[in-house]
């Protein structure tokens, strides 16, 4: 017999109304898991806007910040709406400021409004201050809760330090050392200070060779350098350079996690949204979906014109329509090979602007061996499957010819313009993931049929 799931053991436990026991179980599970589970009990209608804070209250304190900080914004807003205000303080009390943050966010401004005043001033100011850096920057997904040490205390009194204020930070691990001005001047670990001597000074086994972002750095290039660098922490300085806050290892994953997903969505041709598949509405969908095949509709009507101002020459060479779809969908994953393989490399910072020829050239000898190679397939299948085993006599030599040439100088330009337009984009300020497969086929398409009527013009005289 299988064991019961989370989800299961809180309906069980609910439904039979053993608050104890429920406590109980919950206290072992990660707040993860019971977001989770609670999450799914939501959207199954087994638990209500009514009977969600009964299960909440059942958790301890702690847990029950942390089950917040993880819960889906339908499930905070709802029980906001039932907290008290001497609930709502008391779970505002436990979140770590970024956490705080990001649910703030995502309420309605009567939500929001309730949230702050349940903070006291100071953190009320920290979160505000928070709040008006521009999404994308690194301001926006930073902590300010850090353990600071200053330069002439001993091993000793920074471990006094921690040990005073340690329980309120996110991470205790890394210390930075600052100045009297705030200005950020080496960081010391907690194994540093551990093997260290109790009366060494921390700035004489601090490293002061340390690498930070600003406030408006983007929060991608930020979260990147966590990865890069594998770092737990990446303090946050402002223009003076005084430290300001940190960037936590799991606020940068949540980050690289939602921009591939924006990246994925754009790159299929979907406005992204900050809601899950299950969680979004039809009509949401398909909002996020219409305006974009209504662009590529109409351009694709580009390929209608070309195709109808050869449709003399196509009526005297009935061949070349039959490989009209091939040719197009052989230059279309051409070009998104090529996107898609820069698009990557510009999201984990390996290409710059400045890169642009180095990347032409490689994709320009890459594009000569797939041409060679993808025309002498072709050759070969034209010859020996559609004249001498299909027996189809308007295939001949000059009509092969316009097939091969064709398809070798489109998967050469497909190519270049499929590693180009990416970083193009980035240049002028738009996301890269915009210039991904659906225009590129778009365009290519389009493309690829000029180049097959002039060669077919030039080479058959039609």
């Amino acid at each position: 017999m299988e064991p019961k799931t989370l989800y299961e053991i809180i309906l069980e436990l609910f439904q039979a109304r053993k608050p104890a026991a429920l406590k109980a179980e919950l206290s072992e599970h990660e707040p993860a898991d019971i977001a989770a589970a609670l999450l799914d009990l939501w959207d199954d209608g087994e638990i209500r806007e009514d009977t969600l804070p009964i299960i909440f209250r059942t958790m301890p304190k702690a847990l029950a910040a942390e089950v917040f900080a993880e819960m889906d914004t339908d499930l905070n807003e709802a029980l906001i709406r039932s907290f008290s205000d001497k609930e709502l303080k008391a779970v505002m009390s436990e979140l770590f400021i970024d956490d705080a943050v990001d649910i703030i966010e995502e309420m309605p401004a009567n939500v929001v409004k309730r949230m702050l005043q349940s903070v006291d001033s100071d953190t009320r100011a920290i979160i505000n201050k928070i709040l008006d850096y521009p999404d994308d920057s690194a301001g926006s997904i930073m902590t300010t809760e850090y353990v600071a040490l200053r330069p002439t205390m001993t091993v000793s009194d920074a471990f006094a330090r921690i040990r005073k204020t340690g329980v309120d930070k996110e991470t205790i691990y890394t210390c930075y050392v600052i100045d009297r001005d705030r200005h950020l001047i080496g960081l010391v670990t907690a194994k540093e200070l551990l093997l260290a001597d109790s009366e060494a000074i921390v700035g004489d086994i601090m490293e002061d060779n340390v690498i930070s972002a600003h406030t408006l750095d983007d929060r991608e290039e930020v979260a990147n350098m966590l990865s890069h660098y594998d770092f737990l922490a990446l303090p946050i300085v402002d223009k003076e350079d005084r430290l300001v806050g940190i960037v936590t290892v799991d606020d940068a994953i949540d980050v690289l996690q939602e921009e591939v997903t924006e990246d994925i969505e754009l790159m299929s041709a979907i406005t992204p949204s900050d809601r899950s598949y299950t969680r979004t509405g039809v009509w949401e969908i398909f909002l996020n979906r219409i305006p974009w095949l209504l662009i590529l509709m109409v351009s694709a009507t580009f390929t209608g014109i070309i195709i109808s101002s050869y449709e003399t020459a196509l009526a005297a060479q009935v061949a070349l329509t039959a490989f009209i779809p091939m040719l197009m969908s052989t230059a279309g994953n051409s070009g998104s090979q090529a996107s898609v393989t820069v698009l990557r490399s510009i999201s984990l910072g390996e290409l710059e602007f400045s890169d642009l020829f180095k990347v032409i050239f490689k994709e320009f000898r890459v594009s000569l061996l797939c041409a060679v190679a993808l025309a002498v397939g072709s050759f070969i299948k034209i010859w020996l499957v559609d004249y001498l085993l299909m027996g189809n006599k308007d295939i001949t030599l000059p009509v092969i010819a316009v097939i091969c040439l064709t398809l070798a100088v489109t998967v050469i330009l497909s190519k270049l313009i499929g590693c180009v337009l990416p970083m193009l984009a980035k240049k002028i300020g738009l996301d890269p993931a915009v210039m991904a497969s659906p225009f590129i086929t778009t365009i290519v398409d389009t493309l690829t049929l000029f180049i097959y009527f002039q060669f077919a013009t030039a080479i058959l005289a039609i």
